[in-house]
Parts: structure tokens; C-alpha cells; sequence
């Protein structure tokens, strides 16, 4: 629910202004864009509330932690920050890999932290373990930015199903703008490996469902 939020929100005129989304138009485009704020809005609390009332079988205190967890995952020091950095560096010409990296961690990672990390939480992970999960997640949010940022100049709107090129013609930074597009794969391999040397200590069954999902992340053509 949040993740489409982030997208609805994220397609807006006023933001990304994005007229396709998986293969379909945004959802400004077919209900106007008043509602799509609205619908966002709902989604960010409804997601809040099936947490609180539907998650069983867990002690209390587990559910009061991840709902803390998910809040920060996407409020001001997390998905908002990233974005709002994203805004106000359109156009310039001065933004760094640093930067870059910066806006990743937080708008696109963010997301990917609070997934993995709350399921950890939940499952009654230590704080060690937690913490090895949460740089497991950090890397492949990363990792899913460069992987988007080399989609955006090597497929087609079709094959996206989103519109392509379009941080070109915003004149957004990129990882291919900034290093090119071979060392910009050469970094997704090397999230990739450290992405998935996090799980090590793990077993191997349990962790595979996560290493597939790396792998996913960086091998998708979409």
C-alpha cells in the first residue's frame, strides 16, 4: 500500500509527472489529480491500520517497534528526505555520487529496509541479526535505482511499461550520466555480492528466498 502510494504521489504533474505506470496510464491520468493525492493519502493510513489490527500471533511490543520502524522508513528521515533532495536537484549540474547515493538510500531503499526489516522484527530477529538484514536491504535498494537508472536509457516505454528516457529530458543525475553505463553495471554487481554476503550467517533455506529476490533485482529487464 505504500509503495503505490510513493507512485501515485510520485506520477503527479507537480513531482514526476509520469503519464504510464506498469503498462497502464497513472492514476492522475484516469481519475484526476485531486483524487490520486486523496487515494495516496488513504493507502499511507490504511497500511498503518492493517498493521495494528491484523497482524496475530505476535507480542505487542514487536508490532509498537515495526510501526515505529515503518514510520521513519518513510517519513521525513527516509522516503520524504530522498525525495524532497530528488526535487532540489533537478537541473543541477553539481550533484555528486554522494548526493546521488544519498537520495537512493533514502527515496528507493527506504521502502526495501522497511519490507525486510519489519518481517525481521516480527520474526523475532536479535539486533544483530536485524541489523545485517537492514544493510542487506539498503544494498539492493541501491542496487534497484542503477538497475532502473540503466533501464531508463536502454529500453523502450513497452518494455518498461513506464515512460523511458525520462531522466534525460528532466535532466536528472544518473548513475550512467555520472559514470557511465558499463561502470554503472560493474557497481550493480558489486551491490549485488555485498547484498547477498549479508545473508552468509544465515540458513541457507531461509535466506534463499532473499537471495532470489537480489538476484531478481539485478537481472530484471523491467
Amino acid at each position: 500500500m505504500i509503495h503505490t502510494m510513493s507512485l501515485m504521489h510520485d506520477d503527479l504533474p507537480f513531482m514526476d509527472n509520469d503519464d504510464l505506470r506498469r503498462g497502464k496510464p497513472t492514476n492522475h491520468k484516469v481519475f484526476g489529480e485531486d483524487v490520486a493525492v486523496l487515494a495516496g493519502d488513504a493507502l499511507l493510513a490504511y497500511a498503518f491500520e492493517h498493521m495494528a489490527v491484523a497482524t496475530k500471533g505476535v507480542p505487542s511490543e514487536r508490532i509498537v517497534r515495526v510501526i515505529g520502524e515503518l514510520a521513519k522508513c518513510i517519513g521525513s528521515e527516509g522516503l520524504v528526505a530522498g525525495q524532497v533532495v530528488d526535487i532540489c536537484s533537478e537541473g543541477n549540474a553539481d550533484v555528486g555520487l554522494d548526493h546521488l547515493e544519498f537520495i537512493h538510500i533514502h527515496k528507493t531503499a527506504a521502502l526495501l529496509e522497511g519490507s525486510v526489516v519489519l518481517g525481521a522484527i516480527l520474526g523475532g530477529a536479535n539486533d544483530q541479526e536485524v541489523e545485517k538484514l537492514r544493510k542487506f536491504a539498503r544494498c539492493i535498494g541501491l542496487l534497484f535505482q542503477v538497475v532502473d537508472d540503466i533501464l531508463d536509457v536502454t529500453k523502450s516505454s513497452q518494455e518498461l511499461g513506464k515512460t523511458a528516457g525520462k531522466d534525460l529530458l528532466a535532466d536528472k543525475t544518473t548513475y550512467p550520466k555520472l559514470i557511465g553505463i558499463d561502470k554503472s553495471r560493474e557497481f550493480a554487481a558489486k551491490l549485488n555480492r555485498e547484498a547477498q554476503e549479508q545473508l552468509a550467517e544465515f540458513d541457507p533455506e531461509k535466506a534463499a528466498p532473499l537471495i532470489a529476490l537480489a538476484n531478481y533485482i539485478a537481472y530484471r529487464d523491467h
